[in-house]
C-alpha cells in the first residue's frame, strides 16, 4: 500500500518539480487538449483540416500584429504582437491530424498568456 501511494505521489509531483506543468485549455478550445512544451510554448493536436487551421492562424496573426514571415509549405508564421514575438507552427502529423505549436516571448522573456490566447483563437477560428 505504501509503495503504490509513494509511486502515485511521485507521478503527481514529478511534473511540478520539472517545471513543465500541463495546461488545461481543453474546455476553452472545444475539447482539444493542449499542454506546455516549454515556458513559452503551447502545443496541441487537432483533427481539423490543415488548410482551415492555416487560414485561421493567418487571420488571427493579421488581426493581432504584423507578420514578418509566413510559409504555408512549412506551416510557419512569425509575427510581432503586443510588443511580443510570436511563432506559430502547424505540422501535419497525418492526413487527418495537425499539430499546432504557438510560442511567444516579450523582451526575451516567455509570454505564455499570449501563446495560450493565440492557440485558443486559432482553434476557435477554424471551427
Amino acid at each position: 500500500m505504501k509503495k503504490s501511494l509513494s509511486a502515485i505521489l511521485a507521478l503527481c509531483v514529478l511534473p511540478v518539480i520539472c517545471g513543465c506543468a500541463p495546461l488545461i485549455i481543453g474546455a476553452a478550445a472545444g475539447g482539444l487538449g493542449a499542454y506546455a512544451v516549454s515556458k513559452d510554448t503551447v502545443q496541441g493536436d487537432s483533427d481539423l483540416n490543415f488548410d482551415l487551421l492555416w487560414e485561421s492562424a493567418l487571420n488571427i496573426a493579421r488581426q493581432r500584429g504584423i507578420i514578418q514571415q509566413e510559409n504555408i509549405a512549412s506551416g510557419y508564421i512569425e509575427l510581432t504582437a503586443d510588443s511580443s514575438k510570436v511563432w506559430i507552427r502547424l505540422i501535419r502529423l497525418t492526413q487527418a491530424t495537425t499539430r499546432i505549436r504557438v510560442s511567444a516571448r516579450k523582451f526575451h522573456f516567455p509570454n505564455m498568456d499570449l501563446a495560450q490566447d493565440f492557440f485558443v483563437k486559432i482553434i476557435s477560428g477554424a471551427r
